[in-house]
Order: structure tokens, then C-alpha cells, then sequence
């Protein structure tokens, strides 16, 4: 009888849709917390300068996170290596810099985002505990998905995360994510382990065997 095929067995078809929704519920989780409480808690003037609290930038570039500011360098440089005026995703949505309150560094929308972010990492414990399940999986999904926002932040931002804030809130929702996750999918397959090994072993096969023979 030529051998079954091992449950377990690599399909890209499944692991590309799995890398794909964990990153999409990761963005979906962030899109509902991050406008909302920036709308609540930034500073009005300066969310604005930065094309509000809707704007993708929130939560691609880094640079928001980080409480750095989008306004550096001089006209008609390079885009990678300056900007004049407030730019996301790579268009100007802000002229000059004014030290009149608006295009000013506000730190409660990088805690805003932080915290957002952190919320999410906890949504992903449940999405890798109900798509991903195995958890020798789930570290290498958790690093995927931050490997992926860091190549998107790095993109869109046009440079590359430079802020030991920003780089602590990553690898502590990475650390947070991959520690509960794996707990709760391991005590998951001790349960159904005992509840799949529970039934009859060999000797009481072996037992009813003998009496039925008899019989």
C-alpha cells in the first residue's frame, strides 16, 4: 500500500493565503483603532498637517510611530534622501515647515499608534490560534508579518526605521504574540491528544479479541 500523505505536508497555495490573511487582519484591526483614537487624543493642527487621522501614513510609515517628524531637507533633492514639506506615500500633503504649532512633532500620536499597534498584535493571537493552529508555526508566521511591514514602512516612508521606539514596540508585539500563541495552541493539541488517545488501547482490543474468538 503506497504511503498516505502526511498532513503536514508544505502547500504554497495554503501558506501564501495564510501569510496574506494574517497580514490583511493585522492592517484591518489597525484601520478600525488607529483614526478613531487619533481623532480623539492627537492634536488637532498637527494631525491635519499630516493629512488626518484617515490618512495611510498612520499606519505605514514609521516615522509616525516614532514621533519623528516628515519634514526634513531641502527642494528638488531626491526622494529617498530628503523632502520639503509633509509627504506620505509619495505625495506632498504639506508645505514648508511653520513653528506655529502646525507640522510640529506630537508625541501623543505615536502612543496613539503604539498602543494600536500592541492592541492588534493581541488580535493575532486569535487569528494564529484559529488559521495558522500548529504551533511550530507560529513564530515563523508572527516574524512574517513583520518582516512584511517593515519592507512596506521602509517603501512608503522612503527610508529606513531609524527609532529604538519604534523598533521596541515590534519586537515586544512580536515577543507577546508568538509567547500566548504558542501557549494556547499547545495546550490545545495536549487536549485533543488525550481526548483522541483516550479510547480503547491494545490490550483491551487484544482482550475483546480473545473473547469473541471465543464466542
Amino acid at each position: 500500500m503506497p504511503p498516505s500523505r502526511h498532513p503536514t505536508s508544505w502547500d504554497p497555495a495554503l501558506l501564501i493565503s495564510q501569510i496574506i490573511s494574517m497580514q490583511t487582519l493585522h492592517y484591518l484591526v489597525l484601520s478600525v483603532l488607529v483614526p478613531p483614537l487619533l481623532a480623539l487624543f492627537a492634536e488637532r493642527s498637527a494631525l491635519l498637517y499630516e493629512g488626518g487621522a484617515t490618512n495611510v501614513g498612520m499606519i505605514m510609515d514609521w516615522r509616525e510611530m516614532a514621533g519623528k517628524p516628515t519634514v526634513r531637507g531641502m527642494p528638488g533633492e531626491e526622494r529617498w534622501r530628503s523632502y520639503y514639506g509633509a509627504w506620505s506615500g509619495g505625495r506632498k500633503v504639506g508645505e514648508g515647515w511653520e513653528d506655529n504649532g502646525v507640522g510640529r512633532i506630537d508625541p501623543t500620536r505615536g502612543w496613539v499608534i503604539a498602543i494600536s499597534w500592541m492592541i492588534a498584535c493581541t488580535a493575532d493571537i486569535y487569528f494564529l490560534y484559529t488559521l495558522i493552529r500548529r504551533p511550530r508555526l507560529i513564530l515563523d508566521f508572527a516574524l512574517t508579518l513583520v518582516f512584511i511591514h517593515l519592507v512596506l514602512t521602509t517603501y512608503y516612508s522612503a527610508s529606513i526605521p531609524n527609532s529604538l521606539f519604534f523598533w521596541f514596540i515590534l519586537v515586544a508585539g512580536s515577543a507577546w504574540t508568538v509567547i500566548v500563541a504558542e501557549q494556547m495552541c499547545v495546550k490545545r493539541e495536549m487536549t485533543e491528544g488525550l481526548v483522541v488517545s483516550h479510547p480503547r488501547d491494545e490490550d483491551e482490543e487484544m482482550e475483546l479479541g480473545g473473547v469473541s474468538r471465543s464466542d
